[in-house]
């Protein structure tokens, strides 16, 4: 027997802006929030103060009970959770969750993921997607079950990954389908004519993996060809950055970010790592197949600047490579 959507007990659990963004949806449409379970104020900053979650301060504005787990396990959560009498769970960018959370609402809990499922498992599905040169990624509503990002498919919608797109522009037209997705979902599950597609029974050997970006992910190859250089620095533009240690007379003499660049071929004799520039406003290095120009960077200790601003004050910048 199918149920009102907007009569649906719903609890939300979630962390980031990109999970905020349904919750208003969520709320501004009617349905029915009756907690949000976020992650514990944690100290940051140089002042160690509190800091609380975007879904937080979005559960505080919309004026929604917040329930702030340690530990998800931890009987009185549990003991709170079974007392709001829960329909249907929805979980985005959050920890992953014991079945006991997860089965507790009487639809099950559904998460959404940044990508089309099955491909890009895992932390960091938006970067990869793009450092990985795709043109189309999406994003996919699933019911949770005992494996990460494994559980049966309900609903998804794609997108064009644009030349110009990096992390930044692709996280926030991914939030925003994604906050319509989920609506959609609610819907779907509340009226039970739904059919799921099953993850379970696909050969992994085709899959491509999304794991956590560390900094030694986003350290530049300069062997490598142009375009996948540039497909790095968008990916991880304008966080964590692309990056390469700079050496002066053979001897490592510092470090840049690179947010924006471009690449140009050329069959050019040169060194991969040489620096390739007028001293000006052009300054580029070479890679395996031309040249990686860059637009705007940030030296290391210094603040981020176009790279015609950089040169102006960079004496020794002729005498450097890259690696």
């Amino acid at each position: 027997m199918s149920t009102s959507a907007k009569d649906l007990r719903i609890v939300f659990m979630g962390t980031p802006e990109f999970a905020s963004t349904s919750l208003k949806r969520l709320v501004s449409e009617g349905y029915n929030i009756v907690a949000v379970v976020t992650t514990p104020d944690k100290p940051a900053g140089r002042g160690q103060k509190l800091h609380e979650s975007d879904v937080k301060l979005t559960a505080k504005e919309l004026g929604l009970p917040i329930l702030q787990p340690e530990k998800l396990r931890d009987e009185s959560f549990l003991e709170a959770m079974r007392e709001l009498n829960i329909d249907l769970g929805i979980v985005i960018a959050f920890r992953m969750l014991p079945e006991v959370v997860w089965a507790m609402p009487r639809l099950g809990t559904f998460n959404l993921h940044a990508s089309l499922l099955p491909q890009y498992r895992g932390a960091a599905p938006i970067n990869w997607a793009i450092i990985n040169g795709e043109k189309r990624t999406g994003v996919t509503t699933f019911l949770l079950n005992h494996e990460i990002d494994k559980g049966a498919i309900i609903e998804q919608e794609s997108v064009d990954i644009l030349p110009e797109d990096n992390i930044g522009s692709l996280y926030d037209k991914l939030m925003n389908i994604g906050s319509e997705l989920v609506t959609r979902t609610v819907d779907k599950l509340a009226e039970g004519n739904y059919t799921t597609i099953e993850q379970m029974h696909i050969d992994e050997s085709t899959l491509k993996p999304a794991p956590k970006i560390f900094k030694e992910d986003g350290r530049i190859d300069w062997t490598k060809r142009g375009e996948d250089i540039v497909n790095l620095v968008r990916g991880l533009s304008p966080y964590p950055a692309a990056w390469s240690a700079i050496y002066n007379n053979g001897a490592e003499c510092g470090s840049m970010k690179i947010f924006t660049a471009r690449f140009e071929a050329d069959s050019k004799s040169g060194n991969v790592g040489e620096v390739v520039t007028d001293a000006k406003s052009i300054f580029g290095v070479r890679c395996a197949d031309g040249v990686v120009y860059f637009e705007d960077v940030q030296l290391a200790g210094k603040r981020r600047m176009a790279i015609k601003e950089l040169l102006l004050g960079w004496r020794d910048a002729t005498q450097c490579s890259f690696r």
